[in-house]
């Protein structure tokens, strides 16, 4: 049996290798390496994919995230509600920017920011939601943008699980991930659904004006050479990693398939045992399956990760401690209002999930939470 990796990249590339290396060595015989064709030729090729009006490349997710918010006019003190339960990036990019985080709660099944939590932590100061898009799929966007709407809020979706997924709306309507909201944000890191070999990111947006800001602020503040109109950044995508992302942007979907299918497996190993949980498929969003993850209920997920571990299964604890708990971040809370948080910290673990999993593999793993889990 080939090693067990929590994301085989080697394996993914292998299959596409010639066209990827054809791409890349056409970036280096080019020499058009920061702002080549190849970048505009991505941020086309998904602007098409994800059927939204802008994409604006950048150098990662996590600045993805704070361009977005500094295109918004915020002040400092204003109010950004997010959820406790993500990477920590989502509340750097606050704290950078000299905004306040407001952490709240998720819901239990879905890992997805609470609604009834966003409408208790509205007040005067709230000038915008980050739904994070956890693990593969949307937040209940239906809900957000309706409070968003009544609060006069902003709304950006980090999606830096999801690219791919849709999200469907009462009315029929279908929308992928990132595309619904004020902006949308994403990361192209390695081991993302849709990952570069490098860092990579970017902002999509149907908004005209919103997007011809984020192109001058990822560019020095630039809308004309040499005239720098306001405060920008330097953070661009470049052409060898845009070169990357457009070989595999066509095989997005069939990955996302591929992760799905072993989510299958998954869950029909840990069908109906009374001490597993596996992750909840939201009626209102596909899945795509960044990660699968379990939640633990017997109170020896530690003791089964350690276990995995000596049966060289690598499975990952997202996330140990609460945001709101983080020396970087903390937050005075009453603990009664992250119930879901504080449970599932406690108990989710995430086993592999990529797109060359093999069903000897899928067993192997299987068989060993089982055996461990009784």
């Amino acid at each position: 049996m080939k090693k067990i990796q929590m994301v085989d990249l080697q394996s993914q590339y292998y299959k596409i290798k010639n066209d990827v290396d054809n791409a890349v060595l056409n970036v280096m015989d080019s020499a058009a390496f920061i702002n080549g064709p190849e970048v505009k030729s991505f941020q086309n090729e998904l602007e098409s994919y994800l059927e939204v009006k802008h994409v604006i490349p950048c150098a990662n997710g996590t600045d993805a995230l704070q361009i977005a918010l500094m295109a918004l006019d915020l002040q400092e003190g204003d109010e950004i509600i997010t959820a406790d339960f993500t990477f920590a990036a989502t509340v750097e990019v606050i704290h950078l920017l000299k905004l306040k985080s407001v952490l709240v709660d998720v819901d239990y099944d879905t890992f997805t920011i609470s609604t009834e939590a966003i409408k208790k932590a509205i007040t005067p100061r709230t000038k915008a939601i980050i739904p994070v898009h956890i693990f593969g799929q949307c937040a209940n966007m239906e809900e957000i943008l309706k409070i968003a709407e009544e609060n006069n809020l902003y709304v950006i979706e980090d999606n830096a699980q999801a690219i791919g997924a849709d999200y469907t709306f009462a009315d029929g309507t279908v929308k992928k991930s990132g595309t619904m909201s004020t902006v949308g944000t994403t990361s192209f890191f390695p081991s993302k659904n849709l990952g570069c070999y490098g860092d990579g990111g970017a902002i999509f947006t149907n908004n005209d004006e919103l997007a011809h800001r984020l192109r001058g602020i990822v560019n020095h503040g630039m809308y004309e050479r040499y005239y720098h109109d306001e405060v920008g950044v330097n953070s661009r995508l470049d052409s060898i990693q845009a070169a990357v992302l457009r070989k595999k942007l066509p095989h997005l979907d069939s990955y996302n398939e591929a992760r799905r299918k072993s989510a299958d497996f998954y869950d029909e190993a840990f069908a109906g045992h009374e001490h597993i949980l596996t992750p909840k498929r939201a009626e209102d969003s596909s899945h795509v399956f960044h990660q699968y993850t379990l939640r633990i209920l017997n109170g020896k997920r530690n003791e089964l990760q350690k276990f995995l571990t000596e049966k060289e299964i690598p499975a990952m604890i997202y996330y140990p401690v609460a945001l709101r708990k983080q020396k970087a971040y903390y937050q005075e809370s009453n603990d009664a209002d992250f119930v879901n948080t504080d449970k599932l910290l406690g108990q989710v673990i995430s086993l592999p999930m990529h797109t060359e999993l093999d069903d000897e593999q899928l067993k192997y793993i299987t068989d060993a939470v089982l055996e461990f889990m009784g």
